[in-house]
């Protein structure tokens, strides 16, 4: 879908405008925001067009990945069933909760993961890092679930799975590269194919197997770990689990399109947000779970390594029913849950790494050539078999990931609660310092201390429950910090309308950019002393000129318009 309205042109240069700046125009690519979807702004309400029941399906298609059953069968494997019953259970409960005000600010401001760690605590050079943070997690997703891939077809086909890693990687292209209406049409069309096949197998073995379920509840592993509790076990195991916290940033990239929230849709809205946010979780975990079960049932009569393989637990379940046809059933099944998570991480990670360089670069080409870049790295991944270091792997990432949100929640739920943290969120640069302390800092002091720990410096039960350690030191740290600056690094100058908090009729009011002279909504546009006139956010992050004249002056600043009446959305 093309927003005409608020989509950056491609003209050519025009006229300077009044502040003496050169006008800009974009890239065709980047001008095209039924390819760009609002990469590096606020999605106006005059695109989010899709209704809550919509958007959520949307999002919650793009958890049909199988890596949970990789990651479940892994923990399981390693440190048998009852501390990977609790690891399992216990990550998700720390990511639902985390996920709650997270979801719901992407939902209620239109802001990517990316813009609101900007304004929880960050600023705007501080959440540079986390731009990365989160594209690591999008290309190390990606090669996961594109190595699951490759193996199925190399079963299916017998295709090398070096060249298996090439196609699962080109395949995905031609739908990221149309944006989020292309992908909500994958998301619906393959939705039902994927429940059928997702139910399947264990409805097969509940038939065949029962007595597997009660065996499975004894497991002790494949390591040695026994069959009861484990403190070092339910560590280790958590943290890998945890590595999965970073996913409400995927689960953002479509909440932002949900559409204000009305008193005529704020049941479905709020159930909506609920379930495609912090709620991805719950199926995660059961995933989690049933692929341990399958493996589990699978690993006499494969063995451990290709128990560990999704496909191949498919396979000897749907075996019973289907017979010779069980091979080419599981192999779709695999190769549509794929594409259907991975072009999430291709559309994802390109949205981060479009934030992360235009604030280096001062550059813009478009959201698209990002992807590019994000799938030659996990390409790279899977071509150095990543899948066999798994638990080292996430493990080490989760540390930094957990860290990272957990600073983000507890700014939405404290800081801005009692008042050291501006109610709304702030994104623009031309309001933000560079880097607060009170994220930025919370996030580096937590991660410092927990990866030594998780390379065992502070001994084993530090390793093992060092994730723990990197969410409760940000936790403590995020407010801390915040109270004892008294929130002074959240804004460098006042927003003269009190940011986005306005109501939706003031909101979807145009002004134009006096930099690239298009209309854009209130919540994505400042006051700029260099150009004497609104500028819109994406033409005030790639200025590499005006010495963040606005900041250095907070004075200097025109008013934009007569003001709206400040209002509380419902």
């Amino acid at each position: 879908m093309t927003d005409t309205a608020a989509a950056p042109s491609a003209k050519a240069d025009a006229q300077p405008p009044s502040g003496g700046g050169p006008r800009r125009s974009y890239a065709r690519m980047a001008a095209d925001e039924s390819r760009e979807d609002y990469s590096l702004r606020y999605a106006p309400h005059s695109f989010r067009r899709w209704s809550p029941t919509m958007v959520a399906s949307t999002a919650l298609g793009g958890i049909a990945y199988l890596a949970d059953f990789a990651i479940g069968a892994s923990i399981v494997f390693t440190y048998g069933f009852t501390s990977g019953l609790a690891s399992i259970l216990t990550a998700a409960t720390i990511i639902f909760v985390t996920g709650i005000p997270i979801a719901r600010a992407c939902a209620k401001y239109g802001l990517d993961m990316d813009l609101i760690t900007r304004g929880a605590g960050f600023g705007y050079f501080g959440s540079t890092l986390t731009s990365l943070i989160y594209a690591s997690f999008t290309f190390i997703f990606f090669a996961l679930e594109g190595s699951i891939m490759a193996q199925a077809m190399h079963q299916a086909i017998g295709l090398p799975v070096q060249v298996g890693y090439l196609v699962t990687t080109l395949i995905v292209i031609p739908i990221v590269f149309r944006g989020m209406g292309a992908l909500a049409k994958v998301q619906a069309w393959t939705q039902p194919l994927w429940i059928i096949g997702m139910v399947l197998p264990f409805l097969v073995l509940a038939f065949e197997a029962p007595e597997a379920w009660g065996a499975f509840g004894s497991f002790g592993g494949t390591e040695g770990a026994g069959s009861g509790f484990s403190w070092i076990g339910f560590g280790l195991g958590t943290g890998v689990a945890l590595s999965l916290i970073a996913q409400i940033g995927e689960q953002a990239d479509y909440l932002r399109f949900m559409p204000a929230k009305t008193e005529a849709n704020r049941r479905r809205w709020n159930l909506a947000v609920l379930a495609a946010g912090p709620g991805w979780v719950i199926i995660g975990a059961a995933k989690q779970l049933g692929g341990a079960f399958l493996a589990f049932v699978a690993l006499e009569a494969v063995g451990k390594t290709h128990a560990l393989e999704p496909i191949t637990p498919q396979i000897e379940a749907l075996r019973q029913w289907l017979g010779s046809f069980a091979l080419p059933a599981a192999a779709l099944f695999v190769i549509v849950s794929q594409v259907k998570i991975n072009v999430t991480n291709a559309y994802s990670g390109s949205l981060s790494w479009s934030n992360f360089f235009s604030r280096l670069t001062h550059r813009h080409p478009g959201r698209v050539w990002y992807i590019f870049l994000n799938l030659a790295i996990a390409l790279t991944l899977m071509e150095m078999n990543m899948f066999a270091a798994l638990n080292k792997l996430l493990g080490f990432y989760s540390n930094v990931g957990i860290a990272w949100i957990t600073v983000v929640a507890a700014d939405l739920v404290i800081n801005k609660q009692v008042g050291w943290s501006p109610k709304y969120i702030e994104f623009k640069r031309a309001y933000l310092y560079a880097v607060n302390p009170a994220g930025f800092g919370s996030m580096a002091i937590a991660s410092a201390v927990s990866i030594p720990a998780f390379f065992g410096l502070f001994g084993r039960y530090a390793e093992a429950f060092s994730t723990f350690i990197a969410a409760g030191l940000a936790l403590v740290l995020c407010p801390l910090i915040a109270w004892a600056t008294r929130g002074r690094y959240y804004l460098a100058r006042p927003n003269p309308v009190n940011g986005p908090e306005v109501a939706v009729a003031d909101v979807t009011a145009t002004h134009t950019c006096a930099v690239c002279e298009t209309a854009y909504e209130l919540p994505d546009i400042a006051d700029c002393p260099v150009q004497a006139g609104p500028i819109c956010s994406l033409c005030c992050s790639l200025d590499a000129e005006c010495g963040d004249a606005c900041r250095k002056n907070p004075a200097a600043g025109p008013v934009l318009m007569p003001l709206p009446t400040v209002r509380t959305a419902v």
